[in-house]
């Protein structure tokens, strides 16, 4: 019996759960193969999405037409938008999730997605014709065939846990690894690595004294992840809470540091450097005598709390007595351990901008594969791929996304062009152009490229309309509109800020920062009929994103002519044209990592590191240019 499938996607994390929807929505008949249909989209570690330059991502997916954004929505149990202290291009919308009505949620849309089927199984080798994939073989001994084969293996591909000196095999605490995959890739000539990350322990929220705790509480205004007019948060609001370690909680974990994995040799792979273990943390930063610890909730019906900041592999007993040592926690009980779990990935500089490998055609790799870590990190680079695998089967112009319009762009051209020695992770300051790429514009940037795509739906374009017709006329009212001294002067002194010595167009008073469109309208009864017409339904999210265009445009207008700039280079193909090895003029350095890259574009290039300026000149004079 021959099972035949446009696209195959192999593993239902966050990566496969995109490219699996995205693929089926743009039309091809799409099978998802996962081990446990019980944990689809499971979130392995802290039970929360976005946060700095994540939820930039989370937004972009949205826009894209992907389902991250409405699912976290959906089931949401916690709002904040982070870095609210800084400009518009730092701020970062972050919500906790219910762990177990975000699996549901879902499964429901993949259960109720057109061409998308389900098998459950594990994916033991890829079947090639030796220059293309065509499908996947299972543990059950079934073959099924495709166009295009999409992996997502997460933290599966020969997973190995740590708890002290303890090692269990497996891709997540009581599910086993995947294996035979590595092995294979490797014989095809894929190069193959091996990363660390980890999870901290889980609390019985019964046994905790949060009088000992500060609360965190959420936010309640207009924002959240999804654009779409329909999608709101649906769950009751629950707090998170605060306290630190001390010095006697440093003790014991100083005391269990020769039976921890990380220092004792037992793990040799690199974990995130920008997430580290509470062991790693008291080593580092030895001079510390707290740090900081964040208890959040896992859902609305149950105990079980995450501590945040608490992660680690030593042994269960030291976990405890250190834990203990902290009042807030003096009479703990927990469900789980902190552990560590060490899994194979593959160098990203073995793929193209599309996530297609560049050694086996119609083959993709997404998320923790590429040595990323990160539910939105995985989701975007999911999406990307679940694309370009639906275009390798049916024809079209490969997606790409470029520096200037996504954090998706960034994370993919970093991957692809720099390689990872740890495991990557977004942040705002990886991303050059990043006051063009604020989370309240990723609409405006990506909705009417993923709308021509076919992914993005008529009502989500519609709605873009609206907004951008709305926005555009609340600019334009306060361009042209003349205010007088006489008549503001005194509201303006009750506002904080300095009175006008003579008239000038709204917009001029709207660039200061004690002054916005909404308390101008306190005294511009113009400007609270300008503001009346709006749409309801997305009033503030409109204002909003006016008054940013209008306070930063001088900022925003200088970054897209730099990225204008860049962007010719962009466009200056080099991929076969060169034999850079034969090119002795460039250092030796730069004919290896060219040879080994194989840049797409001179600007490609210019991104490697090790690359100088003069290599860069060397290839344009060689070009002619």
């Amino acid at each position: 019996m021959k099972f035949e499938y446009d696209v195959i996607v192999v593993g239902a994390g966050h990566a496969g759960c995109e490219a699996a929807a995205a693929a089926a929505n743009l039309g091809s008949r799409t099978l998802l193969v996962t081990m446990d249909m019980n944990k689809i989209a499971q979130m392995s570690c802290n039970p929360a999405v976005g946060g700095i330059a994540k939820g930039q991502i989370v937004r972009e997916i949205d826009a894209l037409g992907g389902q991250m954004g409405i699912v976290t929505d959906r089931t949401a149990i916690q709002f904040r938008m982070l870095n609210r202290s800084k400009g518009p291009a730092m701020w970062s919308p972050r919500a906790q999730s219910d762990r177990a009505r975000f699996i549901q949620c879902w499964r429901g849309i993949l259960e109720n997605t057109p061409n998308l089927s389900i098998w459950q199984d594990m994916v033991t080798a890829i079947l090639t014709d030796g220059e293309r994939a065509t499908g996947v073989r299972t543990s059950l001994g079934v073959e099924f065939h495709a166009g295009a084969v999409v992996l997502t293996n997460g933290t599966f591909l020969n997973g190995l846990m740590h708890i002290g000196r303890t090692q269990i095999h497996g891709g997540r605490i009581a599910e086993p690894a995947a294996t035979g995959l590595t092995e294979q890739l490797v014989s095809l000539g894929f190069r193959a690595d091996r990363m660390k990350t980890g999870t901290p322990v889980r609390i019985d929220a019964r046994s905790v004294h949060f009088d000992e705790m500060e609360v965190q509480p959420g936010e309640d205004d207009f924002h959240k992840f999804s654009y779409l007019d329909n999608v709101q948060r649906e769950l009751p609001q629950r707090c998170c809470w605060t306290c630190f370690t001390n010095e006697r909680c440093h003790e014991i974990l100083r005391e269990g540091l020769p039976d921890s994995p990380l220092y004792n040799g037992q793990i040799k792979s690199i974990g995130p450097r920008y997430c580290p273990s509470i062991e790693t943390k008291i080593v580092t930063f030895a001079d510390k005598t707290q740090h900081q610890l964040f208890l959040e909730p896992e859902g609305v019906d149950t105990t079980e709390l995450y501590l945040n900041g608490f992660s680690s592999s030593l042994p269960l007993d030291v976990q405890l007595r250190a834990l203990e040592a902290i009042p807030a926690f003096r009479d703990v009980q927990i469900f789980r351990p902190g552990y560590a779990i060490e899994y194979d990935f593959f160098d990203p500089t073995q793929l193209n901008h599309t996530l297609e490998t560049k050694r086996i055609r119609n083959l993709f790799f997404a998320g923790q594969i590429n040595g990323t870590t990160g539910y939105e990190e995985a989701g975007g680079q999911g999406l990307v791929a679940g694309i370009n695998a639906h275009i390798n089967c049916h024809g079209g112009e490969p997606f790409v996304l470029g520096r200037d319009e996504a954090y998706i762009g960034v994370l993919i051209d970093d991957l692809v062009t720099k390689g990872v020695d740890e495991p990557y992770r977004m942040f705002t300051s990886r991303a050059e152009y990043r006051i063009l790429l604020r989370q309240d514009d990723a609409d405006m940037r990506l909705t009417e490229r993923s709308y021509k795509l076919g992914l993005a739906t008529a009502h989500r374009r519609d709605l873009l309309e609206e907004k951008r017709a709305s926005r555009d006329a609340l600019i334009d009212f306060c361009a042209n509109y003349s205010v007088k001294p006489q008549y503001l002067n005194a509201g303006l002194e009750q506002l904080g800020t300095t009175p006008l010595a003579h008239g000038c167009k709204l917009e001029t008073l709207v660039l200061r920062p004690q002054l916005t469109l909404e308390n101008l309208s306190t005294l511009i009864p113009a400007l609270r009929e300008a503001l009346d017409k709006v749409p309801v339904s997305r009033h503030e999210e409109i204002i909003e994103a006016a008054e940013i265009l209008i306070k930063y445009s001088g900022y925003i207008k200088r970054e897209q002519l730099i990225a204008d700039k860049i962007g010719r280079l962009e466009n200056i193909r080099i991929r076969g044209k060169f034999d850079y090895n034969s090119i002795q003029s460039l250092s030796t350095e730069a004919r290896q990592k060219l040879t080994r890259i194989d840049p797409e574009t001179i600007a490609q290039a210019s991104r490697i590191p090790g690359i100088s300026p003069s290599d860069i000149n060397i290839l344009l004079v060689l070009l002619g240019r």
